[in-house]
């Protein structure tokens, strides 16, 4: 079953001139709500689809006059309006899903909320403002397709004076996106994001997806759900919707909080601690705040699994449950083993942060990888972030004292895997077993800029006689796949961290 969806957030208008106020309240024209907020900003609703077709800001034109700025691709619904006090509620409503705009008196923003009781034809939600990229030209570079001589992937990564934009290329992880935007002379749109706007969107944390995109049109968008690598199923001060009676909104006094205590992580990464709350029907999470202590935000009432992340990687997972009107304490411990290494490339935090090409693959395609690498002798800048089967192996050679000989272990970390990719060693001629294959996402990976998969750990059990200490050690990583694919387009893994213990 679909599970019922609430999402919130807000589009907002911003210049640095002083606003023109005029009167405040909504005119019926044709088949059209003009909304004046005055603040500055007069939107313009379509009655019989929820469409905004203008946004006309201190005389700017924001929107752009071709297309629309909607929800999913539009959903044929119908609009009423009400006004409560300093408030303008517009609900456009279809029998599966209710999308409202709200206008605040002086607020120069579209207030915006979705629930929802099934996934739109379109197989995503989202909302796309299509803005008028003549008044907002500037968006990410990245992200920016104007002038491009055509597609060189899936139709919609181009390339533009010989790089490579992507519309993924605007995204960020949901921790850190709580504002993008566009901008142009005397005028600025953004998405505003609330603490529990992403509260029933799925993912996780470190989730990331499309932002914007530039071309005839200045995309803009808010993205609630997708299939872009999706890990998991579906599901400012805005106090003000508690009021509004919009289906499904739950206020903050019927919430409850948790306080959390978290240990265990090596110093090195005491700033990178997250602890995430998640269960079918919610998400949240939260870094430390001054006093050490992790602090959720109003969190709706429910048992939770109550996961720490050592960077991206979940090294303790307990549970929680949040009661109306409480604040519960907890502590969690890191429950990461932590084995005395011969050697290790990288660190076990579910990323490839420091190997090459990592730097750089959240906003370009590929560039030249390196498939060689000598322990001791090289920097992690120098091993592949990930390995494509069309362009594999990747050879490790690493010298041995005769103490370090006999039965050891190896462990490979995997944050993503496409095409049921899964990474297989040979050393020394020893074969390694294959592993089964891996559960990740039915969806491409490092070209779309992310490496946020579910976190895979292979473990190989080297037997006594395999290394040796009179000679280099030869390991190649392979990666396997029933699939195929032209080189970086192939199968493949992205890299955590290699370790010999």
């Amino acid at each position: 079953m679909f599970p019922r969806i609430l999402l919130s957030t807000s589009l907002v208008l911003a210049s640095f001139a002083t606003s023109a106020l005029a009167a405040f309240g909504v005119t019926e024209s044709g088949n059209s709500f003009i909304v004046d907020t005055a603040g500055g900003l007069v939107f313009t609703v379509e009655k019989t689809s929820g469409d905004i077709t203008s946004m006309l800001f201190n005389g700017i034109q924001a929107q752009d006059q071709s297309k629309r700025s909607r929800i999913a691709s539009g959903i044929g619904a119908t609009c009423t309006w009400t006004q409560i006090g300093n408030y303008i509620k517009i609900p456009c409503v279809t029998s599966t899903l209710n999308h409202y705009y709200d206008a605040q008196y002086k607020n120069a923003g579209i207030h915006m909320a979705t629930y929802t009781t099934a996934e739109p034809s379109v197989g995503e939600l989202r909302f796309i403002a299509r803005l008028n990229a003549a008044t907002l030209p500037d968006g990410p570079i990245a992200s920016r397709i104007t002038g491009n001589s055509g597609s060189i992937e899936d139709d919609d990564v181009f390339l533009v004076s010989g790089q490579s934009r992507f519309q993924v290329s605007s995204s960020r992880q949901f921790i850190d996106d709580q504002v993008h935007g566009v901008t142009g002379s005397g005028i600025g749109a953004y998405m505003v994001i609330p603490g529990t706007g992403y509260e029933t969107s799925s993912g996780g944390s470190f989730f990331r997806d499309i932002n914007n995109q530039g071309s005839t049109q200045q995309e803009l968008y808010f993205y609630m759900n997708s299939g872009h690598t999706q890990t998991e199923a579906n599901r400012m001060d805005l106090a003000f919707w508690d009021g509004l009676g919009v289906a499904d909104w739950l206020p903050t006094s019927d919430r409850g909080y948790v306080k959390v205590k978290a240990s265990g992580v090596p110093s090195t990464f005491a700033n990178l601690v997250v602890v995430g709350w998640s269960n079918s029907a919610a998400q949240y999470w939260a870094r430390a705040e001054s006093d050490g202590n992790y602090y959720s935000l109003a969190m709706r009432p429910g048992t939770y699994t109550m996961t720490m992340y050592k960077s991206e990687l979940a090294v303790a997972i307990s549970t929680v449950t949040v009661t109306t009107g409480n604040t519960i304490t907890a502590n969690i411990q890191s429950q990461e083993a932590n084995s005395t290494v011969i050697w290790q490339i990288g660190d076990f935090d579910g990323t490839p942060r420091g190997f090459l090409n990592s730097d750089m693959i959240e906003t370009m395609q590929m560039h030249d990888w390196l498939r060689n690498f000598t322990v001791g002798q090289e920097d992690i800048g120098y091993f592949p972030m990930a390995i494509f089967k069309d362009i594999s192996p990747v050879t490790v050679r690493f010298g041995l004292s005769s103490s370090q000989l006999g039965a050891r272990t190896l462990e490979i970390g995997v944050t993503l895997a496409f095409k049921g990719t899964f990474a297989y060693v040979v050393i020394n001629g020893w074969k390694g077993p294959a592993p089964p294959i891996p559960t990740q996402p039915d969806s491409r990976d490092v070209t779309r800029g992310t490496w946020r998969g579910n976190n895979t750990r292979y473990t190989v059990s080297i037997p006594s006689g395999v290394l040796i200490s009179s000679a280099v050690n030869v390991m190649t990583i392979n990666v396997i796949s029933g699939s195929s694919g032209t080189q970086y387009l192939s199968p493949n893994v992205v890299i955590d961290a290699v370790r010999l213990y």
